[in-house]
């Protein structure tokens, strides 16, 4: 085994009333002293159904600039289609240990995907509360079916199936999104890689923890990619850093989460801002997401748009292969 699984450490006697040391987070990152409970805003929600669309790209705009992050709904990803991939996902992690190990990413491999407990460093050598499974679900010619449980059955279909819904929808967003900076509708998606763009689907475990006060299951990052859509179960979880403040997000049945990523706010040259979020845990219940990652092939260049630049607004990033963005960001190097 690579590393013990945190599943496997709830159903230990270390779990019973405290923690393993090494999910202890230091006190300035601990959620019982760091979350702020006061009056907030909540974060944007988006109807796609709205008549207008100039609205909905404004709103879109305004929510990428303020925020980074927004909710989607009547986005037509059917509601069904959604509980079947939570379903298929939960079914997998409630299998026995060593049958979810066959999936287990290999030692020393350079890809993310598989079944895992840990990614990039912790310069404290801390550790977070979660499991995760990753493999990418589009295009066809990067899938790697290694990486797709075989059980449950119904696994394959429902991923495959979400990923031409999910596609629909990110193609929108990439359109508004372009539009919001007064670009062509094709402009972000060609900017990250166009039809090449990678879908790395990850769930996202967090078991039942004895102290939510002391751990995260995701410490505070900004995503690398160009964008991810996320949908979380009915366990809240899922923080974001606004003003100065840790926030929680507010749950909406059957609604997507869209992080604006790196990348987007590369292209952009900072117009559009990668959300600083974290993930929290819960004492009695378990928490799941399924965040998809839209991704630059390893060698495409990213940087930012000339066309929102001028003598006055000179570039804010270097381009970048993605591939040397991610490896600078997993290993905590610096990238400029």
């Amino acid at each position: 085994m690579e590393v013990e699984r945190v599943q496997a450490i709830v159903s230990s006697s270390l779990a019973k009333d405290n923690i393993p040391l090494e999910f202890v987070r230091p006190e300035d990152e601990q959620p019982a002293i760091t979350t702020f409970h006061g009056l907030i805003p909540d974060i944007p929600v988006i109807d796609f159904n709205h008549p207008d669309q100039d609205h909905i790209i404004h709103l879109i705009a305004n929510a990428s600039r303020d925020w980074g992050i927004f909710q989607v709904v009547n986005h037509g990803i059917p509601f069904h289609l959604i509980q079947k991939l939570q379903q298929v996902g939960k079914e997998f992690f409630d299998l026995p240990q060593e049958e979810k190990e066959v999936y287990a990413k290999p030692p020393g491999a350079l890809t993310l995907e598989g079944y895992g407990s840990k990614i990039g460093k912790d310069v404290n050598g801390k550790k977070n509360w979660a499991d995760h499974l990753f493999h990418k679900i589009w295009p066809a010619s990067c899938i790697n079916h290694q990486f797709w449980p075989k059980n449950p059955p119904s696994y394959r279909p429902v991923n495959e199936e979400y990923a031409q819904e999910v596609r629909k929808v990110v193609d929108k967003l990439f359109e508004w999104l372009s539009m919001g900076l007064g670009l062509e509708a094709d402009v972000l998606k060609q900017g990250v890689g166009g039809e090449e763009i990678e879908y790395m689907m990850k769930i996202n475990y967090y078991p039942p923890c004895p102290r939510p006060d002391l751990t995260l299951g995701v410490t505070s990052h900004t995503d690398l990619s160009a964008m991810t859509v996320l949908v979380p179960n009915e366990v809240p979880g899922l923080q974001v850093f606004k003003d100065g403040h840790w926030i929680d997000a507010k749950y909406i049945p059957g609604a997507l989460i869209i992080h604006i990523g790196d990348q987007i706010e590369i292209l952009s040259n900072g117009k559009y801002k990668a959300v600083l979020h974290r993930t929290t845990v819960d004492k009695e219940k378990t928490r799941m997401s399924w965040p998809v990652f839209l991704e630059p092939p390893g060698e495409f260049v990213v940087g930012p748009l000339p066309q929102l630049l001028d003598p006055q607004i000179p570039p804010k990033y270097k381009p970048k292969k993605f591939k040397d963005y991610s490896y600078c960001k997993f290993h905590k190097l610096p990238q400029y």
